[in-house]
């Protein structure tokens, strides 16, 4: 609107930020995050995993910052996290002072606010008479109504609260964005070859020793860790995976310092680079490898779970962001990595959606009970809806003792809340004749 001042930028900055200097490439990329935006949320009516729906909202946040402010570079992406809050504040005078200019070109806020007030009068008092004369409609109103209480109303005040907020706070920004693109860091003066050819030269050696010992694992299995004095399956693997997390993020660290510091200005300078961070993330790439495979043998000793299937997808996702650290390393170029580290985290999300984690998890344990007779009802019943279909192929009694903590806390799904997954569930629910209040249930845990 007129007379509005773009978003406050830190002091500091490389650049300044200019309003409205997006360009076509920028608008392009945001786009794709606003239906990254969508189909994260959309999570939400497909799966009833509570657990997978928050991750896909805290990312569904990120991805909603990125398509209103923009942002391509790794400065420009981490100032667009700071916008939103202080957009929304000041928006509000800016909304203000738009009603105030909008007034004499049409209805003012009051008449707005008295129209929809009859509006919802009007809709109430004739719902009420069709509702009393066909019991039919009354069910279909009852199902598009959500629940009418104090706590229930409260609670949908603060959502359209803060719903409206956000909303206004993106208004303000992409009426005035930010321009995030030209925020870039100052290029870091090159050092001399050997100060930093050495300490690669070193770590790569190091790096190589370990997966060396590594292929002890991949050939030696689950006869190595049992032999392997003092080791249990599950230090094996957790305790492999938090120090792959610490080597992922060092040995990315070192990277990104490496490729900045390093003298790039000859032919042997270039060479000298991509071999030695090519090598480095190369053989990163082996340390996921088995860090995957020990969290393979780990679920095929004690069963799938939802930590365990997570740990894998994260560890997937580091393998691919290592391919992508290939890329960036053979080319001296990575202004386009921070973008895709992001929309690979959302596809691993979105590839997780679609997998249909709980689901997945049950099926291998209910193989894996086919197979071995083992298996752990408690935790298979604190699962979602979404493993119902999969449950339902166990024996009884254990698929009543599976299926009835399931059955017992599954909700009833209004219009506004509506759930693929729990729809699907109560079929299997009523086919297989398990309810909440069934009584033979013999628990037990079998491993």
């Amino acid at each position: 609107m007129p007379g509005s001042t773009p978003a406050p930028v830190p002091p500091g900055a490389a650049t300044t930020v200019r309003p409205g200097a997006t360009g076509a490439p920028g608008r392009a990329a945001q786009v794709a995050w606003a239906a990254a935006t969508v189909a994260l949320v959309a999570v939400g009516t497909v799966r009833a995993a509570g657990w997978l729906f928050v991750l896909c909202l805290l990312a569904a946040a990120v991805t909603a910052t990125l398509a209103v402010t923009g942002g391509r570079t790794p400065f420009g992406m981490l100032l667009a996290a700071t916008l939103p809050p202080a957009a929304t504040v000041r928006a509000l005078p800016w909304a203000v002072r738009g009603l105030h200019r909008t007034r004499s070109s049409g209805p003012g806020i009051g008449r707005i606010v008295a129209s929809l007030a009859i509006s919802v009068g009007l809709l109430t008092l004739f719902g009420l008479l069709f509702s009393s004369a066909d019991a039919v409609f009354a069910d279909l109103l009852a199902g598009l109504l959500p629940d009418i209480s104090p706590g229930s109303v409260v609670g949908w005040l603060v959502r359209l609260g803060l719903i409206g907020l956000g909303l206004l706070g993106g208004a303000y920004l992409v009426s005035r964005p930010p321009d995030l693109n030209s925020l870039r860091a100052k290029p870091g003066r090159p050092v001399h070859r050997l100060e930093w050819a050495l300490p690669l030269v070193l770590l790569d050696a190091l790096f190589a020793a370990f997966v060396l010992v590594q292929l002890t694992v991949f050939f030696g299995g689950a006869g190595h860790v049992l032999r392997t004095a003092g080791l249990t399956y599950a230090e094996y693997a957790r305790s492999g995976f938090w120090q792959l997390l610490a080597v992922t993020a060092l040995t990315l660290l070192v990277i990104a310092v490496a490729a900045r510091r390093a003298p790039k200005a000859t032919r042997a300078d270039r060479l000298l680079v991509r071999t030695l961070l090519g090598v480095l993330t190369a053989l990163s790439l082996v340390v996921v490898a088995s860090s995957l495979y020990r969290m393979q043998v780990y679920a095929d000793a004690y069963g799938a779970t939802r930590l365990r299937l997570f740990v894998a997808t994260v560890e997937l996702s580091l393998g691919v962001l290592f391919v992508l650290v290939g890329v960036a390393v053979a080319r001296l170029r990575a202004d386009w990595l921070p973008r895709l580290v992001i929309g690979t985290a959302v596809l691993a999300l979105l590839g997780l959606a679609l997998v249909n984690p709980d689901r997945l998890i049950a099926d291998r344990n209910v193989d894996r009970y086919l197979e071995t007779g083992r298996v752990d009802l408690t935790y298979l019943s604190g699962l979602s809806a979404d493993a119902v279909p999969a449950l339902a192929r166990l024996p009884e009694p254990m698929r009543t003792c599976a299926l009835r903590e399931i059955a017992f806390e599954l909700p009833d799904d209004g219009f506004w809340a509506t759930n693929l997954g729990r729809e699907r569930a109560r079929s299997v629910l009523d086919a297989t004749q398990v309810t909440s209040s069934t009584t033979n249930c013999v628990a037990e845990v079998r491993w």
